[in-house]
Parts: structure tokens; sequence; C-alpha cells
């Protein structure tokens, strides 16, 4: 399997989403429901005051996330996923949402809980370099980071397991895995920011 050069671009993202509206079946996947109820489970208090997703998608992750979040701030690359996680998150008025390409558009402000689920092997090592360093700025103190990701093939730019491992290094020094787990088919890690 060839594994694709560069970052993947907005345009791959909105060509999936016109062909269908749920290319990879979190509204029906046992497997996608399962992953959601271990990603809640990892977090370790029951609300944060300030949340950031990285990759909301269709936002079916995003409403249970909006449970725990006193405001949640959700980005995605693709419109047409907006659209559909506007739809659904609809009753949650605290949850907002922006079209954004990090690395190269990231949002100001500083967070108690940034969630990445299934997004970083979608860029390459510098592209997530440049990610990291967005992230050691955008972190309270004491602050967690939940990264959450397939483990099996790809033709992306990065396995899982090789884009987590490239981000933990490059907030070594601020961020700190406090849990990794294991499944057949994802990792699971929460990196938690050390107190200067």
């Amino acid at each position: 399997m060839t594994r694709s050069t560069a970052s993947l671009p907005p345009d791959y993202f909105e060509g999936i989403y016109a062909g269908n509206p749920d290319p990879w079946g979190f509204t029906t996947s046992a497997y996608e429901a399962a992953k959601y109820d271990a990603t809640l489970a990892a977090l370790s208090r029951e609300t944060y005051g300030e949340a950031l997703e990285v990759g909301c998608s269709i936002g079916v992750l995003t409403r249970r996330l909006a449970e725990r979040c006193t405001r949640l701030l959700s980005l995605d690359v693709a419109e047409t996923a907006l659209d559909a996680a506007r739809a659904r998150c609809a009753g949650s008025p605290h949850v907002a949402f922006l079209r954004a390409a990090v690395p190269d558009e990231w949002p100001p402000g500083r967070f108690d809980l940034i969630l990445v689920s299934e997004v970083l092997y979608f860029f390459t090592r510098a592209d997530l370099a440049r990610l990291a360093g967005h992230m050691v700025q955008a972190v309270k103190p004491g602050a967690e980071i939940v990264l959450v990701h397939w483990t099996g093939e790809t033709n992306y730019p990065l396995s899982g397991d090789d884009a987590v491992e490239a981000l933990i290094a490059g907030t070594a020094g601020t961020l700190e895995p406090c849990r990794q787990t294991r499944t057949e088919r994802y990792r699971l890690d929460v990196l938690r920011a050390v107190d200067s």
C-alpha cells in the first residue's frame, strides 16, 4: 500500500462527504459506538470548562462530548460535515463550530481538554510537529489531550501508531502520557499538561 506523501487537503474530505453523508458509519457502527464509550470513559473530569475537538466530522461524538463541557469548540475541514454536526447539536447552544484546516488554522484560546479522534494520521510529520506546537501553547495547567486512532493499515501519510508517537514526542516536556490503552483496532492515549 502506497502512502500519501502530503497531508490530506480539505477537498479530499469534501469529496468523501459528497459521496456519503456518513462515510465512516459513525451513526450506525457498533465499533464506533463502543469507541466513543471508551473515549468518554477515559476523561478524568466530569466537566471541562473549555474544550476543543479537532476533526468533529458529522458531530456524533460531539453531541455526547457536549454533555461533559461548559463550552466546546469543534473544528472540521469539511463544511458539509460541519452542517451535519450543527444540525445534530442544535440543542446544545454551548457548542460552537468552526471550519478550520489545522495546523494552518488554529483557534485562539486555551483549553482544559483537546480531543483529537481519528485525525493525526492524515498529516505529515512536519505538519504534526506544527500541530504539536499549537497544542503546547493551547493547554491550561492540568489540561488533558485525548487521542484516539485506528491502528490498521491505511494509505494516509502515517500509521495511527506513528502519528500518535510523533505527537507525543513533539509535546514532550509540556504534555506527558498518563493513560495508554489498546484494543485490536485502535489505541487511546490521554496526555496531561505538566504543571510548570
